[in-house]
């Protein structure tokens, strides 16, 4: 896993768009329509039709998957909660998603790199938040673990406990040897093969 290039070195800010036009917004959904008939092992039983019906009533969730899509996430239908009545949609790519990496765990995070004259990608809780979608924590991250094999060359920012945090700590997860790694680092770090995976509910 390699560092981020620092001190000087210019690294592209990672750049988050939700404002989709009417062709793309179809085109978006000829895409999860076919990865959801291409990977029926990640949600078997579950209908499309049921999906689309939920998304065609929800811009809001289609905008916040159309970043998912235009930074590499791929997402895919990987729940459905019969209790609420509702879809869980994460990241799916094979590795961490490509156009949001280089980015720190969060905000403070990164502003200690701003301090030292390092300019990161962004960080990983400020895009979730724009992106609309949530941070996936250890527990959804080795659930997604369970419908595939990700991150076997990257890895993924989590949500990090409060009490890690505090400590100046942030969690990240990994496979490796077919089996999923969570460890830590400090906020402020960033690497060019970590990015972060989020999920929405629709």
């Amino acid at each position: 896993m390699s560092m981020a290039p620092k001190g000087g070195s210019s690294i592209k800010k990672v750049e988050v768009n939700k404002s989709l036009s009417t062709e793309q917004a179809k085109e978006l959904m000829k895409t999860l329509q076919s990865r959801f008939e291409d990977n029926m092992n990640r949600h078997k039983g579950i209908s499309w039709a049921k999906v689309e019906a939920k998304l065609n009533n929800n811009k809001e969730i289609l905008s916040s998957l159309f970043a998912m899509e235009t930074t590499g996430g791929e997402p895919d239908v990987i729940e459905y909660d019969q209790a609420t009545d509702m879809y869980t949609f994460c990241d799916c790519s094979a590795e961490s998603p490509s156009n949001r990496r280089s980015i720190c765990y969060d905000q403070e995070g990164e502003d200690q790199r701003i301090k030292k004259g390092i300019h990161p990608g962004g960080n990983a809780v400020e895009l979730a938040s724009k992106m609309g979608v949530e941070l996936l924590d250890e527990e959804q991250y080795r659930e997604l673990q369970e419908v595939g094999e990700f991150d076997t060359k990257t890895s993924s920012w989590l949500k990090t406990p409060d009490e890690i945090r505090k400590l100046g700590g942030a969690i990240f997860g990994d496979r490796r040897f077919d089996t999923v790694f969570i460890y830590h680092n400090g906020a402020e770090s960033f690497y060019s093969a970590r990015g972060f995976r989020g999920l929405v509910r629709v």
